[in-house]
């Protein structure tokens, strides 16, 4: 015959029950608090999948982690600084650098909200892509224009240049990699600009 026992109250403070290993406060955290993570994740990596498995592994830190927690402020507070360094330790990673090289080119065209601090940051960003681009030779560069900031297709530009469709994808590969060489750092500047 099974015995029945009943399980101990949850300590008032769910940190401290969390920190002496009680998975029932860690199973209220994560009732309490997923909602919150995830959509701040999502907000920033626009990517449900990314995002969930972004709030997986917050909470199987929060998990691993408990006994060396050390929070000054609310534990949503430190939930939600912790979807911020693992969205940008994923944008850092090698796997979507490249993906997300581009989306300063959108951010330069101004189509993203941001704060008066970030718009200066902005502006500065933008004279060092201008400058980059300054670099590329002429016809390059015109191509480059014409693809990214006309959004013009391959076959627009290679009827309005004359040139054949190949040349037009070799030209902006070709300064896609120039760029990338140049302006490696700004994926990361990317991030700052749309998380702070």
């Amino acid at each position: 015959m099974p015995v029945k026992t009943t399980a101990a109250p949850l300590c008032t403070d769910l940190l401290t029950s969390l920190k002496k290993g009680e998975a029932r406060a860690m199973e209220q955290i994560y009732k309490d608090h997923w909602a919150d993570v995830f959509d701040s994740a999502c907000r920033r990596v626009r990517d449900e999948d990314v995002a969930q498995d972004t709030t997986q592994e917050i909470f199987i830190s929060l998990w691993e982690n408990r006994q060396r927690l050390a929070i000054s402020g609310s534990l949503r507070s430190y939930l939600l600084a912790a979807v911020k360094y693992k969205v940008i330790n994923y944008f850092k990673s090698a796997i979507v650098k490249d993906k997300y090289q581009e989306d300063l080119f959108f951010l330069a065209e101004g189509q993203v909200e941001l704060s008066a601090e970030n718009k200066l940051m902005l502006k500065d960003l933008s004279k060092e892509i201008d400058e980059a681009l300054q670099d590329l030779p002429e016809k390059m560069r015109q191509i480059f224009r014409m693809s990214r900031m006309q959004e013009k297709t391959i076959r627009e530009i290679s009827t309005e240049l004359g040139l054949s469709g190949q040349t037009v994808k070799n030209q902006i590969s070709a300064a896609l990699k120039m760029l990338k060489e140049r302006l490696s750092y700004l994926p990361f500047l990317i991030l700052i600009l749309l998380f702070t």
